[in-house]
């Protein structure tokens, strides 16, 4: 392990309230705010939004960020020099993982499958691929289609740091399926509800997109410890909406163990819509191109074509809809992404 690390240990390295090691990787809560032109034109439920996006000084933060301060912890607590993990070509999860590496003073290897079908120019070049290799990952390129398990590929880059001498942390796609990978979106629900006090305010809908399932899970899980109910209603980007909810709801109930909750997560507690996923990871349908451009030009408010333009989506429809009733406060929890879109010029920011 390099010395940065072990300083950064004795520096930042703190036990939070849910009793949990982190390593502080955030500003602060990350902030909430009133959407009041698109309240206005959906005449319907007020909606704000939660910012991820904003939430560390980390190469544009995002829902990642949030998680990996606990699996960072953990990382340098087991003496680990290497951080590796898997994404995509444009995965918003592995430039995280190379910030937060880079940030701790450790290596990042980061396995880069071709998860989307999609061949704007640069697409390998450009936009979080080029944030990894900037903050100096060792980045792998991979030919292999979309999935959120345990993959060969990243097991195999493991093996290959250790058989080098090399201490690597394992960290699966979207740092979902670990053993830690609920607890920061657990404590997420805590600090909502300090701002919801400082706001006066309850949002009763929060409105989340999932792919790799942690997020959500964490969320369910939080409201669960919290002991206030509350609607997390999911919005399935997988376009595999089974294996999706079946991770979700395994995450939910390990990370409500962690924290000690004492009864088990029911299965109505775990809601994923299937309507608007446009029916391919990583590609947007039309839905969601047209929600990207509404809330850019109605809110100044930028999302992605892989996960964020597709949960907009969603939160616009199910408003207009009533199927979130004009009596609800509703919460879009914004995760981040916005330097994909650079690979999506084709549909995206161009005339014509």
């Amino acid at each position: 392990m390099t010395g940065r690390a072990t300083r950064g240990a004795e520096a930042h390295d703190t036990t939070g309230t849910d009793g949990f090691e982190r390593y502080p990787l955030l500003l602060g809560p990350s902030p909430v705010h009133r959407l009041d032109r698109l309240t206005a034109e959906l005449g319907g439920a007020r909606i704000w939004a939660k910012r991820e996006d904003l939430n560390s000084a980390l190469a544009f933060g995002g829902n990642k960020t949030r998680k990996l301060e606990y699996l960072l912890a953990d990382a340098i607590a087991e003496g680990a020099d290497t951080l590796v993990s898997i994404g995509g070509v444009q995965s918003n999860h592995t430039r995280q993982v190379a910030a937060a590496a880079a940030y701790a003073g450790l290596k990042a290897v980061l396995v880069q499958e071709s998860w989307v079908d999609w061949s704007d120019p640069g697409y390998d070049r450009v936009g979080n691929i080029q944030l990894a290799r900037m903050l100096g990952a060792d980045v792998r390129l991979v030919d292999a289609g979309f999935d959120i398990g345990f993959r060969q590929s990243w097991e195999q880059a493991v093996a290959e740091i250790e058989s080098t001498g090399g201490t690597p942390y394992a960290i699966p796609a979207g740092a979902s399926d670990h053993r830690l990978g609920g607890l920061g979106f657990a404590n997420w629900i805590a600090e909502l509800e300090a701002q919801e006090a400082e706001l006066g305010v309850f949002f009763d809908t929060i409105v989340v997109c999932s792919v790799t399932g942690s997020t959500q899970a964490g969320m369910i899980a939080g409201v669960a410890a919290s002991g206030t109910p509350r609607r997390i209603l999911g919005i399935d980007a997988s376009a595999a909406p089974a294996r999706t909810r079946e991770q979700i709801a395994r995450i939910a109930r390990s990370t409500a163990t962690l924290l000690g909750v004492r009864r088990e997560i029911a299965e109505d507690e775990i809601l994923l819509d299937e309507r608007y996923h446009g029916g391919t990871y990583g590609i947007p349908d039309q839905a969601t191109l047209d929600a990207i451009h509404r809330a850019a030009r109605v809110e100044a408010m930028i999302t992605d074509p892989v996960y964020e333009g597709k949960s907009m989506a969603a939160l616009l429809d199910l408003v207009a809809r009533g199927e979130i009733g004009a009596d609800s406060n509703v919460l879009y929890a914004h995760l981040g992404g916005q330097p994909a879109i650079n690979g999506y010029t084709a549909v995206l920011g161009n005339p014509g």
